[in-house]
């Protein structure tokens, strides 16, 4: 039995795809995961700031708030990032060490919420049946929410150290200081490892049953690719045509970063139904 189609029946593998996609209600599970992660956005970055300001205490260093928050909004359209950007820091500056801890708290609780729907969707794109227990499945999808964080938080330490000894040793060679262009190609690779490492995490662990690495690159490359799309059109739009602030007046950039998140939602549950279709595609195939 083959482990995917030929290449050339895929178009209409995806054409499946988006039809699996409708008629499981993904544009509801989408809403769903898109809203439980707007509401842990900020405690999550105020848990993960703070937290990251302590780590950063162990080594003597100043862990700058931005470079946080870069890496955390570093793969988000400049214009639905920005307005964000602006409440986070604000709320940043002003909050305090317990605030930081209860706000983890609530982060883990709603964002667990919208992995627990990732989760759903992935056991369905995938035709499995999950037996694992309901505790168990709260466990995991709380992991990988802290795994996240975790991630992030060592991203932004390793981007303070790594500079620090790059640049203790370049006093002690006769060649200079190296250009800080390295250091903004530094950012971006994070930028991109991270929302990568996300999507592969999901397609392994929250399934049902492990499947194959082949049976999920497909619709991991699927749903990088429809991301960078997604962001580079709609800053395009949201700059260009869309009057948000006509109007929600002040909740325009918290809508703008919802319908933003709502939309990746739906191309991540849409990547996992296009693997579902070309696994169907090669059961028939090998049925045959």
């Amino acid at each position: 039995m083959p482990i995917l189609p030929p290449f050339h029946m895929w178009p209409a593998c995806l054409i499946a795809a988006a039809r699996r996609f409708n008629r499981k209600n993904g544009w509801v599970m989408s809403s769903h995961i898109a809203m439980s992660m707007m509401l842990a956005l900020f405690p999550f970055v105020l848990f993960t700031v703070a937290l990251a300001g302590t780590v950063a205490g162990v080594f003597s260093q100043n862990l700058e708030m931005d470079r946080m928050t870069d890496l955390v909004f570093g793969a988000w359209p400049e214009s639905v990032a920005r307005p964000i950007l602006a409440e986070v820091e604000a709320v940043l500056r002003t909050s305090s060490t317990q605030l930081a801890t209860l706000g983890g708290i609530f982060a883990l609780y709603f964002a667990s919420n919208g992995v627990e729907a990732v989760r759903v969707a992935l056991v369905q794109a995938y035709h499995d049946t999950d037996t694992r227990p309901f505790w168990k499945t709260r466990a995991i999808c709380i992991g990988l929410v802290i795994l996240g964080g975790t991630g992030i938080l060592a991203a932004a330490v390793f981007e303070v150290l790594l500079p620090l000894y790059v640049r203790h040793l370049a006093d002690l060679l006769p060649f200079g200081q190296p250009s800080g262009q390295w250091e903004k190609g530094l950012s971006g690779l994070f930028a991109v490892f991270l929302p990568v490492g996300a999507v592969l995490c999901f397609h392994v662990i929250l399934p049902g049953r492990v499947h194959r690495l082949r049976r999920i690159l497909p619709g991991a490359i699927l749903t990088l690719f429809l991301w960078l799309v997604c962001g580079s059109g709609f800053a395009f739009y949201v700059t260009s045509f869309a009057q948000y602030s006509a109007t929600y007046a002040g909740l325009a950039g918290a809508m703008a970063a919802m319908i933003f998140l709502y939309l990746n939602s739906a191309i991540l549950i849409l990547g996992a139904e296009f693997n579902g279709a070309l696994i169907d595609m090669a059961n028939t195939m090998g049925r045959k």
